[in-house]
């Protein structure tokens, strides 16, 4: 499973956030890794200096093997909880696609 960290212009993409983003992802989605070819994840700040609230925003692209590609998108007010949500939401995806693979 790779994964790819991207950062809008509005944002810094450091080694740091990259190494701990991609450490989440590995973590949470560890059960799910020999189904999973690529993990992509896109981080911007959508009106850039200006403040305001739910500004924010992670999306995350998971590349299932032999599936659809599944994309989630999560908005808050700072990067780590708009990544916690979109993690989750993906994580939650993952979990009902591969159950209901299993199921047929």
């Amino acid at each position: 499973m790779k994964v790819q960290i991207n950062t809008d212009k509005n944002i810094e993409g450091s080694a740091r956030l990259e190494s701990y983003f991609s450490g989440e992802i590995e973590k949470s989605l560890d059960r799910f890794q020999d189904k999973i070819t690529r993990v992509e994840v896109h981080f911007g700040d959508e009106n850039g200096e200006k403040f305001s609230l739910h500004d924010k925003k992670c999306v995350i692209e998971v590349r299932p093997v032999k599936l659809q590609p599944i994309t989630v998108t999560e908005h808050a007010e700072t990067l780590e909880k708009a990544f916690s949500g979109a993690l989750a939401k993906v994580k939650k995806s993952l979990t009902t696609t591969f159950e209901k693979i299993k199921a047929h």
